[in-house]
């Protein structure tokens, strides 16, 4: 079975633009939980446009994984330690963009991001890299220790020529290279399924899609529809 985390920035994205209580992502959580999310994802943006800091307390108490999306910062690696998330998935960061561009050059930073990585390693979380379907990304992501790689899955979702094809090369080379596949960004009903076939993917993260899709049916049945899509013959 292809685990799905559940992504649930934008409830809190909806939360911020009145400044109210509601809703609240970590009720959101617990019935993307109950309909069948294997997990949590968040992410703490520097400039913490939805994820707040007192949200990710509240989502480490659930009983389910939490996977704490962030930069390679010196900050979030320190709020990281101190919360001891099942997972941190390592991420690119601007202000500018509205969502997450493309993958970590795990490759032109690997001087700054290995301390990072042994510090968190040394705290007990998983290490995860979001970067794109690259050998060299991939290669460079195992010799700094990290578990798990999730491939961005952008490219895909935005129909560039090629990139299915791009993307199952990418994921023999994770798993020669003995790390764990996840993968996600962009990926809706209509399009998971080529995905979710991927040699060795073991998780799919998805967030904006289910988040959408529940102003029409509801949180619980878009999550109960998308883990039946994952993992259907």
């Amino acid at each position: 079975m292809i685990r799905l985390g559940v992504n649930i920035d934008h409830v809190a994205t909806l939360r911020n633009a009145r400044g109210d209580a509601y809703p609240d992502p970590v009720e959101a959580a617990k019935l993307a939980l109950k309909w069948g999310g294997d997990g949590i994802t968040a992410h703490l943006r520097e400039d913490r446009r939805h994820i707040r800091d007192a949200d990710m307390p509240r989502l480490k108490a659930l009983a389910a994984p939490l996977n704490f999306e962030m930069a390679a910062t010196q900050e979030m690696v320190r709020i990281a330690c101190l919360l001891k998330p099942h997972a941190c998935c390592l991420v690119p960061e601007k202000r500018t963009e509205v969502t997450t561009e493309g993958g970590l050059d795990v490759v032109g930073h690997r001087e700054v991001l290995a301390p990072r990585i042994a510090r968190l390693k040394d705290a007990g979380i998983r290490v995860s890299l979001f970067i794109d379907p690259d050998q060299r990304q991939i290669e460079a992501s195992a010799e700094l220790g990290a578990a798990v790689v999730e491939l961005h899955t952008g490219a895909y979702a935005h129909n560039q020529p090629g990139e299915l094809e791009r993307l199952q090369h990418a994921a023999g080379i994770v798993t020669d290279c003995g790390l764990e596949l996840h993968a996600g960004h962009g990926l809706t009903y209509d399009n998971v399924t080529p995905v979710a076939k991927l040699p060795g993917l073991a998780e799919l993260n998805i967030g904006h899609f289910l988040i959408s899709q529940a102003v029409f049916d509801g949180l619980g049945p878009a999550v109960r529809k998308m883990k039946y899509l994952i993992n259907c013959p």
